[in-house]
């Protein structure tokens, strides 16, 4: 009798352990279309980039910044900087064209629905942010404040195709939220 008891509370533990294993190697994964907004950034690409003064300077350093991002980190950082382009980014930026300004909106609008399934990730203990993430968010913010508001926001904006294939190459998949 006592054997049996041992081996159900030997089999509870693994089964316990188990799943405390799996669940740290889940991802929190954005189930979304993102050609809409990949189309959306290609339509205003080049009035953007045409306004954008400093060629030499990045804020998204592509090769140093969101490529070093650990598989564990992508949920983090990719929710900080979606928090960064809606709260600052699309905010700073003044545009006059109605047509660009509906695209903005419309990538804006996007981000801000892939921001409440990361939230709902996070609320499920499902996007830890560790300090590697949290240093990446730190750069690309220090690097933005390098830059005149205006011209920050300009260069972020012409900079989102990084942002973006970054996004579909790290959440593919189902939403695990």
């Amino acid at each position: 009798m006592k054997a049996q008891h041992v081996s159900l509370w030997l089999l509870g533990i693994v089964l316990f352990l188990c799943s405390v294993h799996t669940r740290g190697f889940r991802r929190c994964l954005i189930s979304m279309d993102m050609r809409h907004v990949e189309e959306s950034f290609q339509d205003i690409k080049k009035a953007i980039q045409a306004k954008d003064t400093f060629q030499n300077v990045t804020i998204l350093s592509t090769s140093e910044t969101l490529h070093k991002i650990k598989p564990l980190d992508v949920c983090c950082v990719t929710k900080n900087l979606l928090a960064f382009y809606v709260d600052r980014v699309f905010k700073d930026h003044q545009e006059l064209d109605p047509q660009i300004l509906r695209k903005i909106s419309s990538i804006a609008n996007s981000f801000l629905y892939m921001q409440k399934v990361l939230q709902q990730c996070q609320e499920q203990r499902l996007c830890p942010c560790r300090e590697e993430a949290t240093n990446a968010t730190r750069i690309i913010h220090g690097n933005y404040h390098q830059l005149e508001v205006r011209s920050a926001a300009v260069k972020s904006l012409g900079e989102l195709g990084v942002f973006l294939a970054w996004v579909d190459k790290n959440h593919q998949g189902t939403p695990a939220a």
